[in-house]
């Protein structure tokens, strides 16, 4: 009211209405005003206004960082529950596995329940991502002890694998007179292997398998000794047999330092060379690996897939090494 009076009284008005020869209306003057008022309070309104809104971001920077934070938590939790999860799941297949081996016969061969739990690791580790990508994952080198071979111990000599390529039509005929030879004429095992295998899938292969024969009285380690040549996929490791030899044998060494001049004289058989004459190509062998961590390995004849499997597990603790995290 003070405003209009001041306005509706001042020269300027009066001036205003001289000039034109008109009066101004009371409803013009509010009009002006209304205008000069929104002037005036404009500037303090748009910094009320600029105010609040950087406050809203704040607020819902703020917000959105929380929720976050907190999203992020709950997944890296959820993870790692997962995570465990899968862990426990392969450890319990596996602790299953260990146990049938365990309580079967090393020489026993073929076993249904065993071949069962290998199946269910292999598909388990696959499904969760656990044991897989051998051939590259570092895991592989060490010394091995079999404890389950689905045919005759022997036959985890990578030799034996090179023997079928040569001979496809006659080998099962002359495996089977060897195996046919009954305890305690024949004792085969333990077996072992050693594999030393650089960051670039290359390496060595020692195969050994205990054969004891008349009671043993007579007893030899057979040892076969290939070349990692490199991997065929991320599970394969290809092999070249070199030669084999049958070592610590007791006969010689009863005959005291004869048999140890004769032993250590005697040179290896060229196994490798030997089966490439009869078959080019016969020398080399894949090696397929479908499961393996720290502690254990399920290995397979890539020729005889689904007939040859073998399982093996670490003789003392995981030295370390090129590993990857899979």
């Amino acid at each position: 009211k003070l405003l209009l009076h001041i306005i509706l009284s001042s020269p300027l008005l009066l001036q205003i209405e001289i000039m034109t020869g008109r009066s101004i209306a009371a409803a013009s003057v509010v009009a002006v005003i209304s205008v000069i008022g929104t002037i005036s309070v404009l500037p303090f309104a748009s910094c009320f206004t600029a105010t609040t809104t950087v406050r809203s971001l704040a607020l819902s920077n703020h917000r959105q960082s929380f929720f976050s934070t907190k999203a992020t938590e709950s997944d890296e939790t959820e993870l790692q529950s997962s995570l465990t999860s899968a862990s426990s799941r392969i450890e319990d297949c596996k602790r299953t596995l260990i146990n049938q081996c365990n309580s079967h016969k090393l020489e026993s061969g073929y076993s249904s329940s065993i071949d069962s739990s290998i199946r269910n690791l292999e598909q388990l580790g696959e499904d969760l991502g656990f044991g897989q990508a051998s051939s590259v994952s570092g895991l592989l080198s060490g010394e091995w002890d079999l404890i389950y071979a689905s045919d005759d111990v022997t036959r985890s000599s990578p030799f034996f694998w090179a023997f079928r390529r040569a001979f496809p039509d006659n080998s099962d005929q002359i495996f089977g007179i060897t195996d046919a030879i009954p305890e305690p004429i024949k004792m085969v095992g333990p077996a072992t292997q050693e594999i030393d295998l650089d960051s670039s899938s290359r390496g060595t292969f020692v195969s050994r398998v205990k054969v004891a024969t008349l009671g043993g009285v007579a007893t030899s380690i057979m040892t076969t000794r290939a070349t990692i040549m490199g991997a065929e996929g991320v599970d394969g490791l290809r092999l070249k047999v070199e030669t084999t030899k049958p070592e610590e044998s007791t006969i010689l060494k009863k005959l005291g330092p004869l048999g140890e001049l004769i032993s250590s004289n005697s040179q290896p058989f060229p196994s490798g060379e030997a089966l490439e004459k009869v078959a080019p190509g016969s020398s080399e062998i894949v090696m397929v690996t479908t499961y393996l961590d720290e502690g254990l390995r399920v290995t397979r004849n890539k020729d005889r897939s689904d007939d040859d499997v073998f399982v093996w597990v670490r003789v003392g603790e995981f030295s370390g090494g090129n590993t990857a995290s899979l």
